[in-house]
């Protein structure tokens, strides 16, 4: 039925919404935004009418969850960099239905997901960072997913990104991105080196093992990827401990994943953290090596029968 149309690896550094603002940071962020503008674009060509953000601000501590309300409107400003992110007007609309069929076959992959659709919850700057540079004039209906998962198996949410492009392939009449939304290492500076970490890796360990991985991506190891995640998520110090990039891997087929990356903004630095905004061909998959499912309570996992 439906088509899983584009698939990326995208940076949200606030930096971005500041290089907007005139002072001594105009223009610093524009090849970040130019990505976004690019995958806009893509979307656009592709006729996609739904993006899907793994978006790594949203930390849960418990179960999967999708917002996917009506309709999304208001001023942000980021508890955490108030000083980058500060009443930032964003509005978009959702895709309730979509969310809902997203959730109810999460859980019939055994991964217990739960849909928002009635709910006054605000996404965080994982998405709407992105959306002020792709969707600017509302195009696109934008589900987010949270994906900062504090106690989550790694496998659980590639299994996860599997059922996602399921559920579009299967049970949804329309097109639909994957955007995994989130660094690659993310140590930030020390507090009060930040500004001389604006344009540093916090390290030169995390800096050559960031490039290794963009190296890998775009030379198709996979399986070498997908076996060296867990340990990478961990000593890179990956935000949100890449639980968005599991995800957006699983929706690809995960070790057996046949694409080579296309990097649209090179690996760059922002206050210590690794950052890149890279296309992910989608391409046919079987899902024959997505990951079991690790989780101990599959008893309490919700049946759903809408399907």
């Amino acid at each position: 039925m439906g088509t899983l149309a584009l698939a990326a690896k995208i940076t949200h550094v606030p930096s971005m919404y500041v290089s907007e603002l005139d002072g001594p940071m105009k223009g610093f962020r524009q090849p970040a935004i130019d990505g976004h503008h690019e995958i806009s674009r893509r979307c656009r060509e592709l006729g996609v009418d739904t993006i899907v953000v793994f978006d790594t601000h949203w930390l849960v501590n418990a179960n999967y969850h999708i917002n996917c309300g009506p309709h999304f409107k208001g001023l942000y400003t980021s508890n955490e960099l108030p000083h980058f992110i500060s009443n930032m007007s964003y509005e978009f609309p959702g895709n309730p239905e979509l969310g809902q069929i997203l959730a109810e076959v999460g859980n019939r992959f055994g991964v217990e997901t739960m849909a928002h659709h009635a709910t006054t919850l605000a996404p965080e700057y994982g998405t709407l960072v992105p959306m002020r540079y792709m969707n600017q004039d509302q195009h696109f209906k934008v589900i987010s997913v949270s994906s900062l998962c504090t106690s989550h198996y790694l496998n659980d949410s590639a299994r996860l990104g599997w059922a996602m492009r399921k559920a579009v392939e299967d049970h949804y009449d329309g097109t639909v991105a994957f955007l995994a939304s989130g660094s690659l290492s993310h140590r930030f500076a020390q507090n009060g080196q930040a500004p001389q970490f604006a344009t540093k890796i916090w390290s030169p360990f995390l800096e050559t093992l960031d490039e290794r991985v963009v190296q890998m991506w775009q030379n198709g190891e996979w399986e070498e990827f997908c076996g060296m995640l867990p340990e990478y998520a961990a000593k890179g110090h990956g935000e949100g401990f890449m639980h968005d990039t599991a995800m957006l891997l699983g929706a690809l087929g995960w070790s057996e994943y046949d694409g080579k990356v296309e990097v649209l903004t090179p690996y760059f630095a922002a206050s210590g953290t690794g950052q890149i905004n890279a296309i992910f061909p989608v391409t046919p998959q079987d899902g024959s090596h997505i990951p079991p499912v690790q989780a101990s309570n599959l008893a309490n996992v919700v049946s759903t029968s809408r399907l």
